[in-house]
């Protein structure tokens, strides 16, 4: 296996494993699958991969003045992502119960579902310092040109692993009836309502 190869294999594994943890991604991922359809889970975990590619991008070619101002944003990264994350919640709770069985999900809501992820996982400053340090340390032994195989795989990793999650939380879906439904509803709601609560106090 050639050096691109074998960087491509690693970032695949990067992305996989940062996505992997249950976080408020896949919090949200999980509800919108239970709620919207097996679509709306993949659409909420792509945004997070596109997020993760372009933090992959920024650390494997080593953008120092976009590295130092990212650093530098920190704070205000965490309050506009747990203000997202209260918002959200909010919006979890108070959105009306869908029909059982019901999956289809119009082509505009996937598009919104995967922006608001996409900005939620920029936000996210755990996620901004990993990829800097994992991914500049790769670049720091890689080829000139193998910086874009680091970005395909983290986005590769990342989307494959949304893919399984929304596939196998999709499988089991029309199990959950309208109690399950509201208790995942109120059980997602505070888990991201506690993400946020987390998140600021790191700032103290």
């Amino acid at each position: 296996m050639d050096s691109t190869a074998t960087l491509f294999a690693q970032s695949l594994l990067i992305g996989l494993s940062i996505a992997a943890p249950v976080g408020q991604i896949g919090v949200l991922a999980i509800q919108r699958t239970v709620e919207h359809g097996r679509a709306a889970g993949l659409a909420t975990g792509l945004g997070a991969a596109f997020a993760d590619a372009v933090y992959g991008a920024i650390g494997a070619f080593g953008v120092t003045t976009l590295i130092a101002w990212l650093v530098g944003m920190k704070t205000w990264f965490s309050l506009f992502g747990a203000a997202f994350l209260l918002w959200l919640a909010w919006r979890i709770v108070r959105q009306p119960l869908r029909p059982r069985g019901a999956a289809h999900t119009p082509p505009d809501a996937l598009l919104r579902y995967l922006a608001s992820t996409f900005v939620l996982t920029l936000s996210n400053p755990t996620t901004i310092l990993s990829f800097l340090a994992i991914f500049g340390a790769l670049a720091g032994r890689a080829a000139v040109a193998s910086p874009w195989a680091m970005v395909a795989g983290v986005l590769v990793g990342s989307a494959l692993w949304w893919l399984v999650l929304a596939t196998l939380v999709g499988l089991v879906r029309e199990r959950f009836d309208e109690r399950w439904q509201r208790a995942i509803n109120h059980c997602s709601a505070l888990l991201l309502a506690g993400f946020a609560l987390w998140q600021l106090s790191q700032l103290f």
